[in-house]
Formats: C-alpha cells, sequence, structure tokens
C-alpha cells in the first residue's frame, strides 16, 4: 500500500533529523550552565565532511566503504515504513514490522563488517560489544511490538499506531502501554549509542563500543555514518512517540506538526537523561537491556489475558 500523506513526515525526517541532536547537546549544555553549539552545527558539520576527502587504509576492501553507504540506505528505506502521529507511512504491507526491525538489522551488519575489515582488534572489540548489545535491544524491540500488534490485530506498522487511539481507551490497556513505552525507551537509549548505556562523546578507548567502530571512517562515509545516526534517532523516536500519544487529530497538518514536537521534547528528554546520569558500567549493561525485554514480556502477557 502506498500513501502520499506519510511523503511528507519522511521529507521532514530526511531534512529535519539532524536537528535532533542539536536539541540534545543545546540540553545538555544548559544543564552544564554553556551557552551550546548553533542550532545548525549538525549541517555544518555534514558539509564539512562531504567537503574532505576520506582517507582508507591499504588493508581495507570495498567492503570498508560499501558499509556507510548500506547502513545509511538501509535505515532511509525503514523509515518509509514507519508512521508519524498517526500520518499513515509511505508503504505498508502486512509484516513490514519485522521489515524494519530486519533493516535496522541490516544497518548495523554492514557496520560491523567494515569495522572489522579494518583488520583493528581495537575495532574489532567495538565491533563484538555492538553486536553483543545488539542481540539484547533487538528482542526488546520485537517483542514490544508483537504486543502492540497483538492488541491492534495488525501486523503493519500503520495499522498497529492507527489503531492505538482505540486501543487506549479500553480499561487494561493502561500498564501494557507504560511498560511498552518503558521498553521503546531503554530500547531507543540503547539502539542510539545514548547515556547510559553508550556515551558518543567519550575519549575513553576501553569504554567505546559504537565510537570505536567508525574511528578509521572519515571525510563523506563519516558524513554519511552521522546522517544515519540522525535517521535513526528519529526513526525509533517515532515508534516511542506514537506509544506514549497515540490521539490524533482529523488534519494531516496538525498531527504531523504533533508528531515533530512529541520527537523534539523526547530530544530534551534524553538530553536530561543524559545530563543527570551516569554511564552504566559496562557489566551492567546487559541487565538494563534485558529489562526492557521482561517488561514487553509482562506487558504482552497482560495484553493476551
Amino acid at each position: 500500500m502506498f500513501s502520499i500523506a506519510g511523503c511528507l513526515p519522511v521529507l521532514l525526517a530526511f531534512c529535519g533529523a539532524p536537528l535532533l541532536f542539536s536539541v540534545i547537546n543545546r540540553t545538555k549544555a544548559k544543564f552544564a550552565g554553556r551557552r551550546g553549539a548553533p542550532w545548525l552545527q549538525p549541517y555544518f558539520e555534514l558539509a564539512k565532511l562531504l567537503r574532505k576527502s576520506a582517507v582508507y587504509s591499504r588493508t581495507t576492501t570495498p567492503l570498508f566503504t560499501l558499509g556507510p553507504m548500506v547502513s545509511c540506505a538501509a535505515t532511509a528505506t525503514a523509515l518509509l515504513f514507519v508512521p508519524l502521529s498517526g500520518v499513515a507511512p509511505v508503504f505498508a504491507f502486512p509484516g513490514d514490522v519485522l521489515w524494519v526491525v530486519y533493516l535496522l538489522g541490516t544497518s548495523r551488519f554492514f557496520m560491523v563488517l567494515a569495522a572489522l575489515d579494518t583488520g583493528s582488534s581495537f575495532e574489532g572489540m567495538g565491533a563484538n560489544r555492538e553486536v553483543f548489545f545488539s542481540a539484547l535491544a533487538e528482542p526488546a524491540l520485537l517483542l514490544s511490538l508483537t504486543t502492540l500488534a497483538v492488541w491492534s490485530q495488525s501486523l503493519s506498522l500503520g495499522g498497529i499506531y492507527g489503531n492505538l487511539g482505540a486501543v487506549v481507551l479500553a480499561p487494561a490497556a493502561g500498564p501494557p502501554l507504560l511498560l511498552v513505552a518503558a521498553a521503546l525507551l531503554i530500547v531507543f537509549l540503547a539502539e542510539n549509542a545514548r547515556i547510559p548505556v553508550d556515551d558518543p562523546t567519550t575519549h575513553l578507548e576501553l569504554t567505546m563500543i559504537h565510537e570505536v567502530m567508525i574511528l578509521d571512517h572519515s571525510g563523506p562515509d563519516f558524513a554519511l555514518i552521522q546522517y544515519a545516526a540522525s535517521l535513526r534517532l528519529w526513526l525509533l523516536g517515532s515508534l516511542l512517540v506514537g506509544v506514549v500519544v497515540p490521539w490524533r487529530s482529523a488534519g494531516l497538518v496538525l498531527n504531523v506538526l504533533a508528531g515533530c514536537t512529541c520527537l523534539f521534547l523526547l530530544a530534551v528528554l534524553t538530553g536530561i537523561i543524559e545530563s543527570v546520569m551516569a554511564r552504566l558500567r559496562l557489566v551492567r549493561v546487559p541487565e538494563f537491556l534485558i529489562a526492557a525485554s521482561v517488561l514487553s514480556i509482562v506487558a504482552l502477557v497482560l495484553m493476551m489475558r
């Protein structure tokens, strides 16, 4: 199924996703008593990287350059199947829930291959951590979406989030939806390498996770990685916002504006979390991610009662 109305949120995502990083960084700057970088700083950095030339090691193969391209393309494709605040996605079909998760997994898979292609034991360590933690985060994401699918009787993200307004009116829907929202928040922080799971600004080599894998990338390749990260932030944020704010209006523009506003508020919440919390020790991160799966399982059991 194709929806022309869904093109508007996708275009806004392609153009405005880097602004989410600005909101997070400005929020953290306010908590630290600083002014913060300009609002358009992510765009300036992307433009600067695109003007530079990439540097490649003699040990790398074409797989190293393929990783950022496939990662960005897979994330952008997944956005076409994700609704925003009740607006139908561009494309939809029964089972696209799994398709979106597989696309996100494909994005990560090629980035891991690119990291391993460098032949660096340090990047191999980061790839190992990335795969391990993603193996704990992806079940939580799938279980959360399965819970919503069971309640809405739909296997399409458009159908699931389109029916959430009616689901909320059910007397027993409140606790399961809160548990799903909590699980999706944990997945949102983990999949986007945010505190308390990871710190995108860390310089401590032994505690790096995602940042380790992209140390050898530069120029346009690194720009693709950063842009794909902003799209992933928007995508997972849309899934969380759709659960927390399921009410819709009759107008397309109002729904899109409400969805974008909620996404930027989620970015503010992310900045607050990173300002008031410390990063978890690596040995505690698996427990944190397993908690998301447990919350999803409890929500699924409550939904099926």
